[in-house]
């Protein structure tokens, strides 16, 4: 019975690999649903829409600009978390859509950002505001106004404007008294906008009067104001469909911009980074995943066979549910997938490790199996959770790339958990059941058994490389700045740069720009990390570089005219804002911090001791500061892929460390009078040091091949990355078990 159990299950993971190994290659139907080449990518992997719109206020200031970007950050990441949005110029704003290729659609469902006022029914002096012009209609559209915006403004008439709108959104809810369906605006306002509104709802209470809501040119809505609304918030009811509802909504958000615009041009571009990035990136992947499964089975033989299969499965499933959550794909997502790979091989070490572990005294295949996936349980849940907690809070409170990492790292650590304690477990007793009992196809006793290693007698000589290597990072980043070359190789999207467009007089493809073209405006400009945009349809290239200077620019287009022959009036430059706002910074930041202190409380809950979780959040701060340091010594560009690295380096650090913990927490269970804590540390360390050197490893080797293979901007963002795994590693061998150890022996109590 037991065997037939185990043909089963081996059935249904062969079967279960081919089918989603079809879906992801081929997928189904004309469409391919379901396959890779259905992934929506990015706009630095597959291009997409650029708009550019002109502010029509005179002089808008600073300010202005900037709270209109992040408002208009917001508004486009409905459409892709990695849109991006930047100032061009003085007065000018661009979009950057990935993922899509009809800029009309966009233009369509965007809106145009203008000016949303709510207006009083009647004026102080006592005549209508506005009319409806068809007696028999009831739509805002047959209002119009019978005063000009600058009479309404001059007689206060205009109650609100759209900067007083906090947030707007549709909602469908049930009538308490009909229980019928019903599609909702709800409005929340902002500090000065609720007492202007409640100000305004009273005069209209009282008079049985609307109050109209006016966006660029023409009536969107005219409510009834039935009741004093005093709270800041108000909904907008009415017979409309949900998709009218969500329209409105839409047409408010937008309309609380600072400044109005106008569509200057819409452009569809080519990938940044080209067709070289995604199949150099692929074949990466597949080399780095083929030497796993080699290094899984060379080590743990059968159980490793089994890690294999269900890391294959791991893989098939995050690309269909990429496909199926309409997930956008970039450079950073692909590190969160690296990073969720590194998570699922770390699972099946902790697992195989302890069946090691209970084999080598003297188990049965079986128990020591059953034994194995019970003990790695603790270790595997509590350092996926509390990377999924830092993965949840980057998501709600961060934006852009930061979000879009987010989405990947939670889809690799759910698929990851899922695969290794459901997939390999089935697949393991599926061996075992069908026969494959034998002891050396699961364990093979070494030669040489390693004893406990003293990593606590080395402490300060790590606590002093530690301090060292942070003390230098900070020492290159004020040399660095008193040089006038600033404390790290900021990149465009943080400092901003100049974005010339090139029309050539053919129509280069993405490959060839970035061996012909790239290379002259890298020697021309001095910057090694040039991006380009080729706009669909025409010859045009669109060159970012960092800022150029007159004489630059100047020698750029001689460049640019000499060596292919451009005519030099069809070259046009403008500087243009970074693409990571200070917003976005700062929701980043905020991001980083509240995951830090929900992890800290996590694993202060889970662990009851406070000094776990100090311990954790202090090695993992070494971490970031230490791969600061690589960024500030080696130069390396921080530009977009550098939030990707550090937070992708805070999820692998943390990891690191809880199994460690939960080791040391096991062993504590044990404890008596006599217990040694300096033992009790260095036998954990000890028992988990093949884990954090495989896992390290298996993680290493994925993002090397990446490095090698890749183009500059892949190895730019392969080499810290590398860095940060190999300091993780070290870290949670050397530094976290001996910080909680000087904690509860030294401070507070005695050893």
């Amino acid at each position: 019975m037991k065997k037939n159990k185990g043909i089963l299950s081996l059935v249904v993971a062969v079967v279960l690999i081919g089918l989603l190994g079809f879906t992801a290659v081929t997928g189904f139907g004309k469409g391919h649903i379901g396959s890779a080449r259905n992934i929506k990518l990015g706009l630095d992997l597959a291009g997409g829409v650029s708009i550019t719109y002109q502010v029509k206020n005179e002089n808008p200031t600073e300010s202005e600009m900037k709270d209109t970007i992040y408002k208009l950050q917001k508004r486009v990441e409905q459409y892709s978390t990695e849109s991006s949005v930047y100032q061009e110029g003085d007065d000018r704003i661009n979009i950057e859509i990935p993922g899509v290729s009809n800029a009309n659609e966009i233009l369509d469902e965007l809106g145009q950002p203008g000016s949303l006022y709510f207006i009083a029914q009647t004026g102080s002096d006592g005549k209508a505001n506005y009319e409806q012009v068809n007696a028999t209609g009831d739509t805002a559209v047959d209002y119009k106004l019978s005063k000009t915006l600058e009479e309404l403004k001059a007689d206060g008439s205009l109650v609100l404007s759209g900067t007083d709108v906090k947030s707007a959104r549709a909602e469908t809810r049930e009538d308490q008294t009909t229980k019928a369906k019903e599609n909702a605006v709800s409005l929340i306002f902002t500090k000065e906008g609720t007492k202007k509104f409640a100000d305004a709802t009273k005069k209209a209470h009282e008079a049985r009067e609307s109050i109209g809501i006016y966006y660029d040119g023409s009536f969107v809505s005219v409510p009834n104001v039935n009741n004093v609304i005093e709270d800041g918030k108000a909904e907008i009811t009415g017979s409309m469909s949900f998709e009218e509802a969500d329209t409105l909504a839409s047409t408010i958000r937008i309309g609380g911009l600072q400044l109005e615009l106008e569509e200057l041009r819409s452009n569809v571009v080519g990938a940044q980074l080209g067709e070289q990035a995604i199949s150099t990136s692929l074949k990466a992947g597949a080399i780095g995943l083929a030497i796993v499964f080699l290094f899984m089975i060379f080590v743990y033989y059968l159980p490793g066979l089994a890690a294999s299969l269900a890391l294959l499965i791991y893989t098939e499933l995050v690309i269909v549910i990429l496909n199926a959550f309409n997930v956008t794909l970039t450079l950073p997502g692909i590190a969160g997938i690296i990073l969720g790979i590194g998570m699922a091989v770390d699972a099946n070490v902790i697992i195989f490790a302890r069946v090691k572990e209970e084999m080598a005294r003297g188990k049965s295949v079986r128990n020591s199996l059953k034994t194995g996936f019970k003990k790695a349980m603790s270790a595997i849940v509590d350092g996926n959770v509390t990377t999924l907690i830092a993965a949840a809070v980057l998501w709600f409170r961060g934006s852009g790339t930061v979000k879009g990492f987010a989405q990947t790292l939670a889809i690799g650590i759910i698929v990851s958990m899922f695969t290794a304690l459901v997939i390999t477990r089935m697949i393991v007793y599926a061996f075992y059941a069908v026969g494959l009992r034998s002891e050396k196809l699961y364990y093979r006793a070494p030669k040489k058994e390693h004893g406990t290693i003293d990593f606590l007698g080395k402490r300060k000589l790590f606590f002093v490389i530690s301090i060292a290597m942070v003390v230098i990072g900070f020492v290159f980043m004020g040399v660095n700045g008193s040089q006038g070359k600033g404390a790290f190789a900021y990149s465009l999207e943080f400092e901003g740069g100049t974005a010339t467009n090139v029309a050539f007089n053919k129509d280069y493809s993405i490959e060839e720009i970035d061996k012909e073209i790239v290379p002259v405006v890298e020697k021309v400009t001095g910057d090694s990390n040039v991006q380009t945009q080729k706009v669909a349809g025409t010859n045009q290239v669109i060159i970012k570089t960092v800022t150029l200077e007159l004489a630059q620019r100047e020698a750029l287009n001689r460049a640019m005219t000499d060596e292919f022959g451009v005519d030099e009036s069809k070259i046009t430059a403008e500087n243009i804002s970074s693409t990571v706002s200070n917003e976005m910074r700062k929701d980043a930041v905020i991001a980083v911090i509240i995951a830090t202190i929900c992890m800290l409380l996590y694993i202060w809950f889970r662990f009851k001791d406070i000094r776990f979780a100090t311990s954790a959040v202090v090695a993992l701060l070494h971490d970031v500061l230490v791969v600061l340091t690589f960024y500030a010594v080696a130069r390396i560009s921080v530009g977009n892929t550098f939030i990707a690295c550090m937070l992708t380096i805070v999820g692998y650090s943390i990891n690191a460390t809880i199994v460690i913990f939960d080791r040391i927490r096991e062993e504590l269970h044990y404890q008596t009078r006599s217990t040694d804590l300096v033992e009790v540390v260095n036998k954990s360390i000890s028992q988990t040091l093949t884990r954090s050197i495989y896992t390290s490893l298996t993680t290493f080797v994925m993002v090397a091949i990446l490095f090698v293979m890749g183009v500059s901007s892949i190895k730019e963002f392969a080499a810290p990355l590398m860095m940060g795994i190999a300091c993780g590693a070290y870290s949670s061998v050397c530094i976290t078990g001996a910080l909680w150890y000087v904690m509860k022996a030294k401070i507070g109590q005695k050893k």
